[in-house]
């Protein structure tokens, strides 16, 4: 009987002790969206040329990097989660639920960040309807994500109430618009005749396959954390949609690690013009850092030696692949867009004043806000954990 008694009491404690660690973290993500909210305020009231670092050269900075992360991420896992609920691969279905809750996340995340980003964020809304540009690779992206959120909170909300049918429907159209949308925002750098380092056709293909790779790390981060969390057993159907996951991240890391070897290879073979001299300081320069131990080593090796090590079947060691993928990623689209833009336009004709590479910094303002958009996405994660029952399906 005292054994018994003795049992409840820790499982009492235990629970007590879960929900106090649960609420911290969900205070301290609160804070921290609500500093990176009041911060991005704040720029929109003093003026972007006055808090951030960004520069008339260098225009795009961590915010827009912050903003594709987030995009790329939620395509991704539009894309992978639609393989079992859309097109019934049966080894993924158990994760379609919560992948589809943490694109909607991702995308709002996003969208909360590049509002910040942009000096009059209302008028972008206003304008896209009043106004429509159809050959503006920005309004396509704008319009397209915009179809694509609608079309996710739709599936999410059909998923819920067990209408899964008209789910799959919803689910398809929204990889249609996600497909869209991310191949535009490929399109948006691949199209830049003045930016060497992105001009190319493969950028819209590449921005596919990251997703692809984006949301199997995301899945495999939060899914781990998820039952934690919500204090489950991982069941064997939620072990093998989770090693088919980590199957699936490690041939797109392979895929990928082919794509960025060429790159490189293409960026210096021939010394091209404006292309050479990124690809230089990527590789060799003040951002080899963030390429080689962020984008290589933490982004693709290390995580697909962890996965091939564990066949992907250990769901702590996918947890780890996952997060230090989702970091290496992170370096990956902050490489991409502030790397691209670092070689002034008449560099290679040595023209006074563009001798030189360009530099950029991020501002305290551009750090909050990002911290806060990742905490903001975060804060939705775990709150959608408590409020869908951990999207356990009937």
């Amino acid at each position: 009987m005292s054994n018994s008694t003795s049992v409840n009491v820790r499982g009492v404690v235990s629970i007590t002790q879960k929900s106090v660690v649960l609420n911290a973290v969900l205070a301290l993500l609160a804070f921290m969206a609500a500093a990176g909210i009041a911060f991005g305020l704040h720029a929109l009231y003093a003026g972007h040329d006055e808090v951030y670092g960004v520069t008339r050269q260098v225009p795009w900075g961590l915010l827009i990097a912050t903003y594709v992360f987030f995009v790329v991420t939620s395509t991704g896992l539009c894309l992978v989660s639609s393989l079992g609920h859309v097109f019934g691969f049966e080894s993924f279905h158990e994760i379609g639920k919560r992948a589809v809750y943490l694109a909607i996340c991702t995308i709002i995340s996003g969208f909360l960040v590049i509002s910040f980003e942009i000096e009059n964020p209302w008028r972008m809304a206003i304008y896209n309807v009043m106004s429509p540009n159809l050959t503006s690779n920005i309004w396509w992206m704008g319009t397209l994500y915009g179809a694509y959120l609608f079309f996710m909170v739709t599936e999410f909300a059909l998923l819920v109430k067990g209408k899964h049918k008209a789910a799959g429907v919803l689910g398809l159209l929204g990889v249609v618009a996600g497909i869209a949308a991310h191949s535009n925002l490929g399109a948006v750098f691949g199209l830049l005749n003045g930016r060497e380092f992105w001009h190319g056709p493969y950028m819209p293909i590449y921005f596919i396959a990251s997703a692809m790779m984006s949301g199997c790390a995301a899945i495999l981060f939060f899914t781990y954390i998820a039952h934690k969390v919500n204090g489950q057993l991982l069941h064997d159907k939620m072990k093998a949609s989770l090693t088919a996951t980590g199957r699936l991240g490690m041939l797109l890391m392979a895929t990928l690690m082919f794509f960025v070897t060429w790159k490189v290879l293409s960026g210096i073979a021939g010394n091209p013009p404006g292309k050479f001299e990124a690809m230089m300081e990527l590789v060799k320069g003040s951002y080899a850092t963030n390429f080689w131990l962020g984008e290589v080593f933490l982004g693709m090796a290390l995580p697909f030696c962890i996965l091939l090590l564990t066949r992907a079947s250990a769901p702590k060691w996918a947890f780890v692949a996952g997060l230090v993928s989702m970091i290496g990623i992170f370096f990956m689209r902050y490489d991409l867009v502030v790397v691209g833009q670092l070689v002034p336009s008449f560099h290679s004709l040595g023209v006074e004043g563009n001798k030189t590479l360009l530099s950029y910094t991020p501002s305290l303002h551009e750090v909050v806000i990002t911290l806060g958009g990742l905490a903001f996405c975060g804060l939705m994660f775990l709150l959608g954990e408590q409020v869908f029952n951990g999207h356990q399906d009937s």
